[in-house]
């Protein structure tokens, strides 16, 4: 396919940065082995990631080495001394701890992120860290992948990303580059991927199980047949990458592989949206994430049990100012200041003295409609979406699902619907919220 020749040659790295980005790989396995001398417990360190398997993409190249510890390290020590051994070497480049398990060391050398992780020095199967299963994804893909099909990866990695559902960490819950090795190593090559996937069925699996999940489609890990990949992808990502297939087979086009500007959104439907805005205290991504994600749910679940109708949700945490969005569009904001119950048939004596009983009180008026069930008008506690939320995080957020640790920081929020929003970044990402994807939905 013509297309996909123009798409390699966007997503396979020249010669140049090739030897650009092993000079700093030599540099850093340089810097790591002189600290690794000074500590018996280390048993060595290996290149990981995309880069050491020969699918990175020319943007997206971080540098994972693993710092291989013997399995008699406690568990303390091996955050430490993981932490100790990644400072000492990156010292020179501003390094930061990251989350994710355990703590790892991340710098920025020239234009490269370089990622220090701790793991054990563990037999296959027997893992002590969620990290320990790295050196062995490279171990496997580097033998299993034929030099043609990692860059059959490159390209569904360069699709997933431009279509918004590539990328592991909580933030996305996409397609991670180790599950498009692994899709590739199944369906053979890019389009084989995408057939595949565009004809999926529910629950079904994808490589070798030995139990069953409860998830979507499954995903098995080819060295763990206990570890389903699916189950860390959200489900939205699995139907927007089952669409995006379809209409890539369809009608293939290179704009399947190009950022897409946002559409304009109508402003009846951006008024119908209500965004929640905090500051927060710092803490790792992934935690931060999880957290909002989390409140976002609680939050809607509370809206929709008032009454009010949910269409979409999502979150925005923005790292560099500390501060973070919940945006919830509603099919309405406001509604009809009473509301209907209705309750059993009159031939049910027991049960409809007791719902008689239960909502007399609170009736405007009670009636018996032409059914036969037992009516009751009731004025509805809140009629409009903003003051609710705001009752809710200021008088009742014990009881909001919000987790202990945000609590304090969103307790200080500010609310406002969608259409007196200012910041872009925060408009950017309401008008995604707001819009249908044309690529995804025009010619599926």
């Amino acid at each position: 396919m013509k297309i996909l020749k123009q798409v390699e040659k966007i997503v396979i790295p020249n010669a140049k940065l090739q030897e650009h980005k092993k000079s700093i790989v030599d540099n850093v396995l340089d810097l790591v082995q002189k600290q690794i001398t000074k500590y018996p417990q280390v048993t060595g360190i290996e290149v990981g990631g995309s880069y050491a398997k020969g699918t990175w993409l020319p943007e997206k190249a971080d540098i994972d080495v693993f710092i291989k510890f013997q399995t008699s390290v406690s568990e303390k020590d091996f955050a430490n001394l993981g932490k100790k051994i990644g400072f000492d070497a990156l010292k020179n480049f501003k390094p930061y701890i990251r989350y994710a398990e355990h703590p790892f060391v991340e710098a920025k050398i020239k234009d490269t992120k370089v990622n220090l992780v701790p793991c054990y020095d563990v037999e296959e199967g027997k893992w002590k860290s969620s990290a320990d299963r790295s050196t062995f994804h490279t171990k496997f893909m580097k033998k299993s992948l034929s030099e043609s099909m990692k860059n059959e990866v490159r390209v569904l990695k360069r699709f997933l990303m431009n279509n918004d559902i590539y990328g592991a960490e909580i933030a996305r819950q996409g397609f991670s580059g180790y599950v498009a090795e692994v899709l590739v190593l199944n369906f053979g090559s890019f389009l084989g991927v995408l057939k595949a996937i565009s004809e999926i069925k529910q629950s079904q699996v994808i490589g070798n199980a030995t139990k069953e999940f409860d998830t979507p489609i499954v995903i098995m890990d080819p060295i763990d047949g206990k570890r389903n990949l699916a189950a860390a992808i959200a489900t939205d990502n699995i139907g927007n990458f089952v669409f995006v297939s379809r209409a890539f087979l369809k009608n293939p086009s290179i704009k399947f592989f190009m950022p897409r500007k946002i559409q304009k959104t109508l402003k009846s439907v951006t008024k119908n949206t209500l965004v929640l805005t905090f500051r927060y205290r710092q803490r790792s991504p992934d935690i931060i994430w999880g957290q909002v994600k989390r409140a976002a749910n609680s939050i809607a679940t509370q809206i929709g049990q008032a009454g009010f109708v949910v269409l979409k949700k999502s979150a925005l945490v923005e790292e560099n100012t500390s501060s973070a969005a919940l945006l919830f569009l509603l099919q309405t904001t406001k509604l009809d200041e009473s509301y209907l119950r209705v309750g059993p048939d009159f031939f049910s004596a027991d049960f409809s003295a007791k719902f008689i009983i239960a909502n007399k009180k609170k009736s405007i008026m009670m009636w018996v409609n032409d059914d036969g069930k037992v009516c009751s008008l009731q004025k509805r506690p809140q009629s409009d979406a903003l003051l609710l939320v705001k009752n809710l995080l200021k008088k009742n957020i014990e009881k909001s699902g919000i987790s202990a640790g945000l609590k304090e920081d969103i307790s200080r929020f500010n609310l406002v619907l969608g259409d007196k929003i200012t910041s872009k970044s925060i408009k950017e990402a309401i008008a995604k919220l707001v819009s249908t994807d044309e690529t995804v939905f025009s010619s599926s």
